[in-house]
C-alpha cells in the first residue's frame, strides 16, 4: 500500500509532487523518491520518511522539470533501503517506474531478464517492470506499458516515465487504486484522491485493466489491448482530511472496509497450481518435517489471531500447539529445542514482549517464524523465516485489517506445514486455498451489515457491561470482539468460552445485560445455542452473529447479524467484521476518539 503522485503541466513538478506525497504519507512511510524529466531523467530516493527525501533534495542537486512522479513506499519485496526505494530505472537509466502492489510472477520474470543480460540494482518486484518496458519501448511509452502489463500477474498500479517520450506519464491499474486529476492546462495521476485536491477536484478513477496516458493537454484511457475508453469525470467535494480517510469519517472505519483488499493481497502469490509456495519462509522443509511441537507467542489482537492458528495447525498437521501471551512466555521456562517451532506474531514487528519471546525461543534452539506486517522490522530480521501480511499501513490504533491478515497468514503457515509434512492430500490443500480465496467476497458481504449494526449499537451503548461468548473458533472471535469494544468505547467487556459461563461468569448476567454470542454453524453449534438459552433465561439481551439461513437462532436472540457460511477454521475472518463495526458504532455514540483511544499506542516497544 504505497503512495503515488504524477504531474504533467507548465509549473515545476517537484513542489507539487512533494505536497501530494505529504498528503499520502499515511499510505507508506518507510522510503520515498521522485523522478523528474527535464533534458534528462533524474531520480532521487531515500529510505525513511518523506523528511529524509526532502533533506536529500535540500542538500544535493535538486532535479527540475515540469513532468515528474513521486512515491512513498510500504515495503513488500526487499527491505526499506535506499536501493529498494522507488522509483526504479532500467539498465540505461532512461525509464523510471513506481508501483503499488505485488507482482506475483516477478521471480520468473527477473530470472528471464537476468539471462538476457539485464542487471538489477534492487531486491524489489518493481524493478522487473522497468526492464520489461525497456525491452518493449520503441518510441511510444504507452504502447510499451500495454505490452508489459499483459505479461504481469498480480494486483498492482504502476506509473512510468521515459526520457525518450518526455511529454507523458503512463499509468496502469490491476486491482490497486489509481486516479486521474484533471486540471487547467495540467493533469495529475495518484493512488488516492488527497494528492490531487491541491490542484483540482475533477477526477477520473482508472478502472480495472486500464492504461492511462496523462499529458499536459489531455488524458487518454485504453484497455490493456489498446482500445480507447471514454470516462466521465466526477467532482470531489470532500475536504483533505476526509479524503485521506477515503471518504470515511475515521481511519478505523476506512481500515475495516479495506479488509477484503488486504486479505486478497495477503493471499496473492502464495499458491501455484493449488500448492503453497511461501518463499518468505527461509527454513529447510526437512527441518519443518522434524518439528514435534509448535508455540505461538503474541500480544493483544495478535494473540487472538494466534488462538485461531492453534485450531488450524493442530487440525491440519496433528502437531500439538501451545499459545502463550508473549510477556509471560520466557518467564515460565518453556521447554524449547530444535524440534520446536515458534510462531511470533506482531503487526509492527517491534512489539518488545513478542521480540523478547522470539529471542528467548531462538536462544533455546527453536526455529522462529515471524508473522508481521512490516518488512525489515526487528522481528523479521531476527527470525529464521518470515511471512509478511500485506495489510498496508494501519493508522487506527485498534487493529482491524491487520487482525484479518494475521489470521490468513497463519492459516497459510499451517497449510504449508501440512504440505511439507504430508499431513494433507494435495487436493485437500487446494480445496482449503479455494475457500480462502472466497474470503474477500464474504467479508464484503459482512461489511454490508453496517446499517443493522448501527441499530444494535444503540442498544449496547447504554450498557454498563457487555459479555461476548463463543465456542471453538468462535471463542477467539469473542475475545477480539470484547477487546475492540473496551479499547475504543471504554465500556467494560469480557470474552469467554461459552461453556465456561456456568463456572462463574453467568453471575454477571442480569436483566438487560447485552450478551454477544458468536454462533456460526460449526460442530459445536448446538452447544452454543444451549448457552444462549441459559443467558436468555436470566434476562440477557442476546445479540447473535450467526450463519445465513440459521432460523433456529432467530427464536433465541433479540438481534441476529447474519454472515455468509464459511468453513469453521476460517470463520473468524468473517464473523469478527460485525464485531468490529459494533465496537466502532458504540464508540462513536459515546463520543470517543476511535482512531486514538486513550492510554494506548499503536506499537508497544517497552515492557
Amino acid at each position: 500500500m504505497c503512495g503515488i503522485v504524477g504531474y504533467v503541466g507548465p509549473e515545476p513538478a517537484l513542489p507539487i509532487i512533494l505536497e501530494g506525497l505529504r498528503r499520502l504519507e499515511y499510505r507508506g512511510y518507510d522510503s520515498a523518491g521522485v523522478a523528474l524529466l527535464d533534458a534528462r531523467l533524474a531520480v532521487v530516493k531515500r529510505a525513511g520518511k518523506l523528511d529524509e527525501l526532502e533533506r536529500a533534495l535540500r542538500d544535493g542537486p535538486r532535479p527540475s522539470g515540469s513532468v515528474g512522479m513521486g512515491h512513498t513506499r510500504w515495503a513488500t519485496h526487499g527491505e526499506p533501503t535506499d536501493r529498494n526505494a522507488h522509483p526504479h530505472v532500467d539498465c540505461g537509466g532512461r525509464i523510471a517506474v513506481i508501483h503499488n502492489g505485488i507482482i506475483e510472477n516477478f521471480a520468473r520474470i527477473r530470472d528471464e531478464l537476468e539471462k538476457r543480460g539485464h542487471v538489477f540494482a534492487s531486491e524489489t518486484d518493481t524493478e522487473c517492470i522497468a526492464h520489461l518496458v525497456e525491452e518493449r519501448f520503441a518510441g511510444d511509452l504507452a504502447e510499451a506499458v500495454r505490452a508489459t502489463v499483459r505479461e504481469l500477474e498480480g494486483a498492482y498500479a504502476i506509473v512510468v516515465l521515459a526520457q525518450d517520450d518526455p511529454g507523458v506519464i503512463v499509468g496502469a491499474k490491476a486491482s490497486s487504486p489509481l486516479v486521474v486529476g484533471l486540471g487547467e492546462g495540467e493533469n495529475l495521476l495518484a493512488s488516492d484522491i488527497p494528492a490531487l485536491l491541491q490542484r483540482t477536484r475533477r477526477v477520473v478513477p482508472v478502472e480495472e485493466g486500464q492504461v492511462v496516458e496523462v499529458r499536459r493537454e489531455g488524458v487518454r484511457i485504453t484497455d490493456f489491448e489498446g482500445t480507447e475508453v471514454h470516462r466521465e469525470p466526477m467532482i470531489v467535494d470532500w475536504d483533505v482530511a476526509r479524503a485521506q480517510k477515503g471518504g470515511f469519517d475515521d481511519f478505523m472505519l476506512k481500515e475495516i472496509h479495506e479488509q477484503p483488499a488486504a486479505i486478497r493481497d495477503t493471499l496473492v502469490g502464495r499458491a501455484v497450481a493449488g500448492r503453497l509456495a511461501l518463499d518468505d519462509l527461509r527454513i529447510d522443509p526437512d527441518v519443518l518435517r522434524a518439528i514435534d511441537k509448535v508455540f505461538v507467542v503474541a500480544c493483544g489482537t495478535a494473540f487472538h489471531a494466534g488462538l485461531v492458528a492453534k485450531y488450524a495447525v493442530e487440525h491440519w498437521t496433528r502437531i500439538p500447539v501451545e499459545i502463550e501471551i508473549a510477556s509471560e512466555f520466557r518467564y515460565r521456562d518453556p521447554v524449547l529445542g530444535p524440534e520446536t517451532l515458534t510462531l511470533a506474531v506482531s503487526q509492527s514487528g517491534e512489539t518488545i514482549d513478542t521480540l523478547e519471546a522470539a529471542r528467548h525461543a531462538k536462544a533455546q534452539g527453536s526455529q522462529v517464524i515471524a508473522v508481521t506486517n512490516t518488512v525489515g522490522s526487528s522481528l523479521a530480521r531476527e527470525a529464521d523465516g518470515v511471512l509478511y501480511t500485506h495489510a498496508g499501513p494501519e493508522v487506527g490504533v485498534a487493529a482491524t485489517k491487520t487482525f484479518a491478515t494475521q489470521m490468513v497468514a497463519l492459516h497459510l503457515t499451517a497449510l504449508y506445514l501440512a504440505q511439507v509434512r504430508g499431513a494433507m492430500f494435495p487436493e485437500e490443500i487446494a480445496e482449503v486455498l479455494r475457500r480462502m480465496a472466497e474470503l474477500p467476497a464474504k467479508v464484503e458481504r459482512a461489511l454490508a451489515l453496517d446499517p443493522e449494526v448501527r441499530r444494535v449499537a444503540d442498544r449496547v451503548a447504554r450498557a454498563r457491561d457487555v459479555l461476548f461468548i463463543g465456542r471453538h473458533t468462535g471463542y477467539p472471535a469473542a475475545l477480539e470482539g470484547a477487546l475492540k469494544l473496551k479499547e475504543i468505547s471504554y465500556l467494560h467487556a469480557e470474552g469467554y468460552p461459552a461453556g465456561e459461563l456456568k463456572h462463574g461468569p453467568i453471575a454477571l448476567v442480569e436483566p438487560g445485560v447485552p450478551v454477544v454470542a458468536v454462533a456460526p454453524r460449526c460442530h459445536v453449534h448446538p452447544k452454543v445455542l444451549s448457552n444462549i438459552r441459559e443467558v436468555r433465561a436470566r434476562g440477557a439481551e442476546v445479540i447473535a452473529v450467526a450463519t445465513e439461513g440459521d432460523r433456529e437462532i432467530e427464536a433465541l436472540a433479540h438481534e441476529v447479524l447474519f454472515v455468509p457460511e464459511t468453513p469453521e477454521l476460517l470463520s473468524p475472518v468473517v464473523v469478527t467484521v460485525p464485531l468490529q463495526l459494533l465496537a466502532y458504532h458504540v464508540a462513536k455514540r459515546r463520543g470517543c476518539d476511535v482512531d486514538r483511544p486513550r492510554n494506548l499506542a499503536k506499537s508497544v516497544t517497552v515492557e
